[in-house]
């Protein structure tokens, strides 16, 4: 399953059929069936347009994609989510961040051993103690379109936005995060247990976040860009984009950027 993610991670056209040829290639002993298999329960699927593939909620509300040619220059005018899987040494676990388009900031981030829409919507609670985007965009996945998830928004006022269907590069700054912290740590320090993962994420999004400068926002780091006074001395050049205590049996942990690591789902004060 650590070879699939990095390759896909590479690949993300790639769909069980050329992935089962890779492995093939690498030495593997692997049918279609067992690839397919996995893939499905790391949630990954092959990107590109194609009918019923999105696994979203029966009956649910079709949301517009409203990033389409909109210039992105400002903090809180867009954030989304998405959900990874994260290998392990043993096992893996799911990963759901929350991220400010304009500023890459990584405003909250939960995980779980379920693809169980509650963390998901822990994060989005957690992310909206540090303020309110006009847009929220995600895709079609069940986390994402389940009522309790657009409510949420909907209360907030917040307009929700939806990736056509087998569109990743429509979510395409948190994609890019997911290869960043994949490349950066994951793979690299391949966790053995959960509060090992927990820690060492922790401790990676505090450098993204406010220590990893990045050339589209002239060197700045995502704080900077973030919680800067004045947001248009940090044009990003993508702005016409278009577009702990105990862990065991516990779903889903959170941890803010801003804040100490806790597992209270409720806001932290100053957050």
């Amino acid at each position: 399953m650590r070879l699939i993610d990095a390759k896909y991670m590479e690949r993300p056209f790639y769909g069980w059929r050329p992935m089962t040829d890779y492995l093939r290639r690498q030495g593997y002993v692997v049918n279609h069936k067992r690839v397919r298999r996995l893939m499905r329960k790391m949630g990954l699927q092959a990107i590109y347009p194609k009918p019923r593939t999105s696994q979203s909620a029966e009956g649910h509300k079709i949301y517009p994609y409203l990033l389409r040619n909109l210039a992105i220059t400002r903090v809180n005018q867009v954030w989304s989510s998405d959900i990874t899987y994260v290998p392990m040494r043993r096992g893996f676990m799911y990963l759901v961040a929350v991220i400010d388009w304009f500023s890459r900031y990584v405003l909250s981030w939960r995980l779980s051993n379920t693809l169980d829409g509650q963390f998901c919507l822990d994060a989005l609670q957690e992310a909206l103690c540090m303020g309110k985007p006009e847009i929220f965009n995600t895709d079609q996945g069940v986390q994402f379109t389940a009522h309790a998830f657009t409510s949420a928004l909907e209360e907030a006022e917040i307009r929700i936005s939806m990736d056509g269907k087998g569109r990743a590069l429509d979510n395409v700054f948190i994609e890019r995060l997911w290869r960043t912290v994949k490349y950066e740590d994951i793979y690299l320090r391949e966790y053995e247990t959960v509060p090992m993962l927990y820690a060492g994420l922790d401790s990676y999004f505090q450098f993204y976040n406010h220590e990893r400068s990045h050339q589209s926002l002239d060197y700045a780091t995502p704080a900077e860009a973030h919680f800067a006074k004045d947001d248009r001395s940090f044009s990003a050049t993508s702005a016409a984009h278009e577009v702990s205590p105990v862990l065991a049996g516990v779903k889903g942990f959170a941890s803010r950027p801003n804040c100490r690591p806790t597992l209270d789902p409720a806001c932290a004060p100053g957050c």
